[in-house]
């Protein structure tokens, strides 16, 4: 064989073989939950993405939510020391604090008990992906919450049965180091006019129905959250304020913040967040000292 015919036969087998790795797609990356505190989950490539820098605030900025947030604490606590835990579905009302609250309960967990907890984003389009995500967690030696923000299902959506399943049922279960964490706007995660959809079209309309929301009856804990008073508005406003040592009187601060709340039609943890982040830069105030600076959903 000569030595031109050698090389184009060579050629052929790289062209061969670049198609082949085309075709496979990317090679499963080597998660390390030594890597970071908390991590997002990327399905295409089964990899936990380490988060250098969590979207956090200190768990005492987080106001006027006093009776849940006790709840979350020491059902977290309990999980990271080892004892029996409940999952969780965060409920009710917009800007309140809920995916806040689940990050800032994390960290202070993790500067209560030294435990190497572990916190893991799942995207609501993820979800079909969690038998995969457990299949990895499952063999890890740290405790880990999983968390899925904002977390709902539309019409046609089967996607929660992969979330029914991981919650409570198939032969293994949800692994004994895994506990799920959910928000949402809706107590039971879908819509009313599904459900009474469901309710019309199904033979049995009753065993219909209960298969949806048998969905959040597999949350051991339902924490509500509901709209803010003025007065729990404006301790939300206190705390940031002091917090943040921004130079302004009270009486002129509560009357910007009124007038904020006003103008965005509404008060929620959020608009008093974003308030804060206004204030802060008119008097050019720092507010850089909280692993970052967000308070939502």
């Amino acid at each position: 064989m000569s030595e031109a015919t050698l090389e184009r036969l060579m050629d052929e087998v790289r062209r061969l073989s670049a198609a082949l790795e085309r075709i496979a797609g990317p090679a499963p990356a080597i998660n390390d939950l030594g890597a970071a505190e908390c991590f997002v989950w990327a399905p295409a490539r089964a990899h936990l993405q380490p988060v250098a820098r969590p979207n956090r605030i200190d768990l005492s900025l987080i106001q006027s939510v006093d009776h849940v947030r006790d709840i979350l604490l020491d059902n977290t606590l309990r999980f990271a020391e080892g004892f029996p835990a409940n999952n969780v579905l965060l409920w009710g009302a917009r800007g309140m604090g809920k995916s806040s609250l689940v990050k800032s309960v994390h960290a202070a967990v993790l500067r209560r008990t030294g435990v190497a907890l572990k916190l893991v984003e799942v995207h609501r389009e993820d979800i079909a992906t969690l038998p995969q995500l457990m299949e990895i967690l499952k063999t890890a030696s740290v405790p880990v919450v999983v968390f899925c923000d904002d977390l709902s299902f539309d019409h046609d959506d089967t996607s929660y049965k992969s979330l029914k399943a991981v919650l409570d049922g198939g032969i293994e279960g949800r692994p004994g180091n895994v506990l799920l964490y959910a928000t949402s706007n809706r107590r039971h995660l879908l819509p009313r006019d599904m459900m009474e959809n469901e309710r019309s079209t199904a033979i049995n309309p009753s065993e219909a129905v209960e298969e949806k929301v048998s969905l959040s009856d597999r949350f051991g804990l339902w924490l509500g959250f509901y709209k803010c008073s003025q007065e729990d508005y404006l301790a939300m406003i206190d705390a940031y304020a002091q917090h943040f040592a921004i130079a302004i009187s009270s009486e002129a601060l509560h009357a910007q913040a009124l007038e904020w709340s006003t103008t965005r039609g509404g008060r929620s943890g959020r608009v008093a967040w974003q308030f804060i982040q206004d204030l802060a830069g008119r008097t050019r105030t720092r507010i850089a000292d909280t692993d970052t600076n967000s308070q939502t959903q």
